[in-house]
């Protein structure tokens, strides 16, 4: 049940759907917050903007503080009548997880390793036992213990040296991804007193089992811009500086070949890449570089016998190609194709092992494992039934192996790691995901692609899921979602959490708009840069397909995605308000233009080749054109939930902060607008395994009532 109060002209006050309500109490009028406006002109290229919200762009203002805790308890008064719910929907969610559960284990260098949870428990608990799975278990981290005291705990990079005695591990406590990089003796339990500050949280060690290399970030920026060598037991403050990227729309790291042969450091942005090596036995060499930074010239590389492999996009190869070079010779003169350029098929990655070359491919929007012998006698694919699934290839450490292990899962399919002979073709299923609470029958559920025709006439795929009882029809409420940057492909995976929103009537379906990969690599360049507003008509041309086609209507569609998909919902509430009754917001890069002139803000320079760069006019007045903040006007807009981490240090939570008071200013409608500000974590919400369902929990109720949906 939902109840909207709002504060009108006239003082009156509208309730929606709320004519139901039993024992309805004293109605409270809910004034939403009202950022003071502070004029500050943005002069470029002969343009003035006026932002009357730049102020907010400083955490430690306590006017800033105590605005963003008037929105949180904006939120909270006008989300109060489904906190049952939420509760009830957390525990539901969580009742379908296996609590005291654990990995399939994985054997690397004679100990197979496993990360286990507990019942009632948040974190992880990572394992090992060594030579086999009967053996005692060695704990290497209770990561429980270690978060008491902390909102927020993330452990990364665990690295253990080749002699098994060692590990690097990572902590961030702030959720702004600055990792204090330690290590830990395995023999004596014993934490080294060794504190790396502003950390990736990556490393490689050397051979030696003592040298270990790491990556630090610009404690402004956070770009990974250095690359350090420490000797063990030594003082970090001397360590010595291998590398430094000193091109700042580049980024670097480091880490070690599987072949365990070399130490490999990256340089990289959106167009080029650039990597140099030295031998692992050798930590004090001097690194070589394989082949110079060309821009448009990306490459990554893998070692294997007396070659280098070379994944490429060499010789305008779109949609990249596997070429390999000697270790002796490795500038691009020297490259011979392995596995050549296709027009129709992307070559994702590709894993080495012994016997085996593994390739990932995707070709009219599904992906495919190869399996191909280095001596050719054997090609083929892994079979795969489904008509739309998510495939990959998962670590796989061990080189010397038949097996290779791989994950598979639908959006009706619960998620299973397989173990795949490439020798013989027999699969053995490890671990299928388990769904408790005995309701959950994938026959229960029906999933299928369909393919809207864009205005430019291409076709975008819509991958859909829904009940099998549940009528699709105009009356039908589905949630839209999609990303849309960076290449990042959206797979069509399983989720036992949207099953919460299936079980109650709603359908849910992926739009796979361009600036993905889903239809290979002209796909992400047709919806980037000067391209960008096709991942905004792409995701509005579906929207309608979709209302046209009667799978749902304008009353009951809604829209959601996070980050630069965040942006995507703020300029198609901008373009096309009227076609959704709600959209979430999740940590929205909204205010693009701002942001991209501002190379003190995180991400900022290494993203020019995906934005583009605003100090030069013509993409300044692109961007500008659709950036969400920027073209906010006087009209309607949809009920709207926005979130954000104070400690975000993807999007800043200054941008969807600055966003929502805008709105509030300028929208001409009586829906609602709420933001909610997790004031302990960044980019990727709470740390905890269940603390995140509450997340979801309180999204799901923002939908659900706007359907009168209340249990």
């Amino acid at each position: 049940m939902r109840r909207f109060i709002i504060l009108l002209t006239l003082i009156s006050i509208i309730f929606a759907n709320s004519c139901k309500k039993e024992n309805m109490k004293d109605l409270e009028i809910l004034v939403p917050p009202k950022a003071e406006k502070i004029a500050k002109e943005l002069i470029i290229h002969d343009d003035t903007r006026i932002d009357n919200y730049y102020w907010l762009n400083d955490r430690e203002n306590p006017k800033v503080v105590n605005y963003l805790n008037e929105e949180n308890d904006y939120f909270e008064k006008n989300t109060a009548h489904t906190k049952k719910f939420q509760d009830n929907l957390f525990e539901e969610m969580k009742g379908r997880i296996k609590e005291d559960d654990e990995s399939v284990p994985y054997k690397k260098d004679g100990y197979f390793y496993i990360t286990r949870y507990e019942k009632g428990k948040q974190y992880p608990i990572h394992t090992r036992k060594k030579g086999d799975l009967k053996a005692e278990e060695e704990v290497l981290f209770d990561v429980n213990k270690m978060s008491e005291g902390h909102d927020y705990y993330a452990l990364v990079g665990l690295n253990v040296s080749e002699n098994n005695k060692l590990v690097s591990f990572a902590v961030d406590t702030v959720s702004r991804r600055q990792y204090d990089l330690q290590f830990k003796n395995l023999e004596t339990n014993e934490i080294y007193p060794d504190v790396i500050k502003n950390t990736t949280g990556g490393s490689a060690w050397a051979s030696d089992n003592k040298t270990i290399f790491y990556t630090k970030k610009d404690p402004v920026t956070l770009r990974s811009d250095k690359i350090y060598k420490h000797i063990l037991g030594t003082d970090a403050s001397k360590d010595v500086l291998i590398y430094e990227e000193n091109d700042d729309t580049f980024g670097t790291s480091v880490y070690k070949s599987k072949s365990k042969k070399y130490i490999v450091i990256g340089s990289y942005n959106t167009l080029s890449n650039e990597y140099r090596f030295i031998d692992a036995d050798k930590p004090n060499d001097t690194f070589k570089i394989i082949q110079p930074r060309e821009r448009n010239l990306e490459y990554g590389v893998l070692h294997y016998g007396d070659y280098f492999y070379i994944l490429t996009n060499k010789d305008e190869a779109k949609n990249f190609k596997l070429m390999k070079t000697p270790v002796t010779k490795t500038g691009k003169d020297n490259w011979i194709d392995v596995i050549p350029h296709r027009e129709e098929t992307l070559l994702e990655d590709v894993s080495v092992f012994k016997d085996y070359l593994v390739i990932e491919e995707r070709s009219n929007g599904l992906n495919k494992i190869r399996i191909k012998r280095w001596d050719n006698k054997e090609d083929y694919y892994i079979s795969v039934d489904e008509e739309t699934y998510s495939v990959g290839v998962l670590g796989n450490p061990e080189f010397d192996t038949d097996l290779l292990r791989y994950s598979y899962n639908s959006l009706t399919t619960p998620n299973s790691v397989i173990d795949f002979n490439m020798k013989d073709r027999s699969k053995e299923v490890k671990k299928e995901q388990e769904i408790l609470g005995g309701k959950f029958d994938k026959n229960n559920y029906k999933s299928e692609r369909i393919w809207a025709t864009t205005r430019d006439d291409n076709k975008v795929a819509i991958s859909l899921v829904y009940h099998k009882d549940t009528e699709i029809c105009g009356n039908t409420p589905l949630l839209l979602y999609a990303y849309g940057s960076y290449g990042y492909t959206m797979e069509d995976r399983f989720s036992s959490t949207r099953l919460s929103l299936l079980d109650r009537g709603f359908a849910f379906a992926i739009a796979h708009v361009r600036g993905g990969e889903y239809l290979g690599r002209s796909w992400y360049e047709d919806g980037k840069m000067f391209n960008k507003k096709n991942t905004f008509t792409d995701f509005i041309d579906a929207a309608k397909y979709l209302i046209e086609n009667k799978y749902t209507s304008a009353k009951h569609l809604y829209a959601e995605g996070g980050s630069a998909g965040g942006l995507l919902m703020g300029a198609i509430v901008n373009m096309n308000s009227e076609l959704f009754n709600g959209v979430i917001a999740a940590v929205p890069f909204v205010d693009v233009v701002t942001t991209m002139l501002d190379d003190s803000i995180p991400l900022t320079t290494g993203e020019y080749d995906e934005w583009g760069n605003p100090n030069e006019k013509e993409a300044y007045k692109y961007m500008l054109s659709y950036s969400p903040y920027d073209n906010v006007t006087a009209k309607s807009y949809p009920n709207m939930l926005v979130t954000t981490g104070l400690h975000d240090s993807q999007v800043q939570y200054f941008e969807p902060a600055k966003w929502v008071a805008k709105l509030r200013e300028l929208k001409t409608d009586n829906n609602l607008l709420l933001m909610h500000t997790d004031m302990e974590t960044g980019h990727g919400g709470a740390s905890g395994r269940f603390d995140a369902l509450k997340e979801i929990a309180r999204d799901y109720t923002f939908l659900f009532d706007l359907e009168n949906i209340n249990r």
